[in-house]
């Protein structure tokens, strides 16, 4: 099996990119600030994923990049509030992202548990 049989994944990575297009709707002054900080953090998710996944031999790295996709998942969250309230006008698309970054965030989680209590070591 390969990381992006993870559903987990997929939605990461469907996110990510939905996220990073949506960022560059963003004021000109904010692309390299706030919006770079969101970018980083929607591809850390992801990334964090895949690079678990590699480790996945070991049971304890894996579950380490898992929450470390989850932490990120929690920061994009707080990106996406920030934005949300310094730019209501744009508030809609992204309060919309970070109600998805939360249920992802969730899924995360169970996942972490699953591999806790079910992954070979």
């Amino acid at each position: 099996m390969s990381y992006n049989k993870l559903d987990i994944y997929n939605i990461a990575f469907e996110l990510f990119i939905e996220t990073h297009q949506l960022s560059l709707q963003l004021p000109k002054y904010e692309l390299y600030e706030l919006g770079s900080q969101l970018r980083r953090s929607a591809d850390s998710v992801v990334t964090n994923i895949a690079e678990g996944y590699g480790r996945n031999n070991y049971k304890g790295d894996f579950i380490k990049f898992l929450t470390y996709s989850q932490a990120s998942c929690d920061e994009t969250v707080c990106h996406l509030s920030k934005i949300t309230r310094l730019y209501p006008e744009l508030s809609p698309k992204f309060k919309e992202k970070s109600e998805q970054y939360n249920l992802l965030g969730g899924k995360i989680n169970n996942f972490i548990k699953y591999v806790q209590l079910n992954w070979r070591t």
